[in-house]
């Protein structure tokens, strides 16, 4: 596997990885936390969707900034800062109960994610010799997808533990530290060196990573290349010059289709989509969803291992082929399931609900007897939770009877409001089938493209600013997912992902170069010219 890369360049790539683990973690862990978090903080529909979207507003101000750190500090000291941030981000979510806390500290976790991100993609691109770069790129997707199913595995086991989610948090704690003690030992990239004129320690660097008594003809194209590029300055990005506004715009819109493929909300979502798809219990969702999880490592393993062979362009358009085909099955399953999000997502205990009433019956009148019975009524109050109340059980999540003033808006009523078997099978099938593709093209292929695309000098920068675009549409689609849901349904949305999938397998085909055994270098000249 790792032939034709010495050890140590393998070693330092997978040091600088573990960063994606603990990304793919934090991002997968929300998911089952929510479940527990909601019940314990009571959180509405909309604080939901906050603490899902905190993290990403903080990862959207770190992409905003974190470039010109990543270009001015180096890549490695910008994982180091970024895993010491994860630590005490997680620190402070531990020890305390309140919804305040949780955002802040969700917020700094965000910013340590997205700094770590684009530092360790541009760092492994630039230590990773070039036949081997595909592979070395992508083990910092794989060690994500890594993190997620680690995430959901840590859901389900603590799904039934009391405070199982501090236990979540804190899992990362000793992982980060661990990780910024080990980056602190890992050499600079040789071609930040070069960049900061610090030749002599560039030429050490390289002799390390490519375990050769003399690299000083790698050194001397890095040198070459970077001189041209050195006088970019961040302006430059949006300039016809080198061709660099058309890198720039298939950047980001390689970044716009991962996100509006809709992912993300599959990912955060997993558990709240899979209980309303008929999957009764926190357990029984959290261990479905850790099937996603096992798909998603399961189908990035092979587009890691030949990616440098086949080419990401060619992975690029199986990926959003098969997408496209999923997401229509998993809409038009979910067409025939009338799937009720509001209850979902507003499953407060029953303890919560007698607690409303003795303080609502003070000072009697006939006018709060009116307010208290609306209040009651109201989908906000009267919701179910499946686990703890045993006659709403049976009817499940899915009641058909919206209590909205008593009236019965009826889809196709079944009697006990279950999932037809072989429907919740399907629906399951074709998410996994989906989040399979999507694993094998769009997830790590555009990452790998994108470290490749943009020239030495401003890499940082470039990268930094398509990761703010990436988290930017990320957070719009998060904070709005569970409202839409509940306005058009979710085969309206399956439908909508299938339009966006089919349209980046179109501007794959036309845009995206392909890139494989090219050097860094090359592949710069080959993008100014066209």
């Amino acid at each position: 596997l790792i032939s034709g890369c010495g050890t140590f360049t393998f070693l330092s790539s997978a040091v600088a990885a573990v960063s994606g683990l603990l990304m793919g973690y934090e991002l997968g862990l929300i998911s089952g936390a929510l479940l527990q978090m909601s019940s314990i903080l009571a959180l509405s529909c909309k604080e939901q969707e906050i603490v899902v979207s905190s993290l990403l507003f903080g990862a959207l101000f770190a992409s905003l900034t974190g470039g010109f750190l990543i270009d001015r500090f180096g890549r490695r000291l910008a994982i180091i800062i970024a895993s010491s941030l994860l630590v005490l981000g997680s620190l402070i979510l531990v020890p305390y109960e309140s919804y305040g806390i949780l955002i802040v500290g969700r917020i700094a976790i965000g910013i340590s994610i997205s700094l770590s991100s684009i530092a360790t993609c541009v760092y492994i691109a630039e230590i990773a010799p070039q036949h081997r770069r595909g592979l070395l790129v992508s083990l910092n997707e794989l060690m994500i997808v890594i993190g997620i199913l680690f995430a959901y595995i840590s859901n389900y086991a603590f799904a039934s533990v009391s405070h199982g989610w501090k236990y979540m948090f804190g899992l990362v704690i000793p992982l980060g530290a661990l990780q910024a003690i080990a980056m602190y030992f890992l050499p600079p990239s040789p071609r930040f060196l070069v960049m900061k004129n610090n030749d002599e320690a560039a030429r050490k660097v390289l002799e390390r990573l490519r375990e050769t008594s003399d690299a000083t003809k790698e050194l001397t194209v890095i040198k070459s290349s970077l001189k041209d590029e050195h006088q970019y300055s961040f302006l430059d990005l949006f300039c016809s010059k080198n061709n660099m506004r058309t890198r720039m715009l298939v950047g980001l819109t390689l970044v716009f289709f991962v996100q509006t493929t809709g992912q993300p909300n599959i990912l955060f979502y997993a558990s709240t989509v899979l209980k309303s798809v008929g999957f009764q219990s926190n357990e029984a969702a959290s261990l479905a969803s850790t099937g996603v999880g096992v798909i998603k490592v399961v189908s990035t393993v092979p587009a890691t291992v030949f990616v440098d062979q086949v080419g990401s362009k060619t992975f690029l358009c199986i990926g959003s082929s098969v997408m496209a085909v999923s997401l229509v099955t998993m809409g038009l399953v979910n067409r025939n399931i009338h799937v009720n999000f509001t209850n979902v997502c507003r499953s407060q205990s029953p303890e919560d609900f007698f607690l409303q009433r003795p303080r609502n019956l003070t000072g009697v009148t006939n006018g709060s007897l009116k307010d208290l019975f609306a209040s009651m009524v109201s989908p906000e109050r009267l919701s179910f939770d499946a686990q703890r109340s045993p006659d709403v059980a049976r009817t499940g999540e899915l009641n058909r009877t919206a209590l909205a003033g008593g009236k019965s808006t009826t889809g196709s009523h079944m009697e006990s409001g279950e999932v037809p078997v072989v429907l919740k099978w399907l629906s399951l099938a074709s998410l996994l089938v989906y989040v399979a593709a999507f694993s094998i093209g769009l997830g790590p292929m555009s990452w790998l493209v994108l470290s490749e695309i943009f020239p030495g000098g401003i890499r940082g920068r470039a990268m930094a600013l398509t990761s703010s675009m990436n988290w930017g549409i990320n957070l719009l689609i998060s904070l709005t997912f569970l409202t839409v849901t509940e306005l058009i349904g979710l085969s309206w949305v399956c439908f909508i992902y299938t339009i966006m999938s089919l349209a980046s397998l179109a501007f794959v085909i036309v845009f995206i170069p392909e890139t494989k055994g090219c050097s860094l270098e090359q592949i710069s000249m080959e993008l100014a010219k066209q």
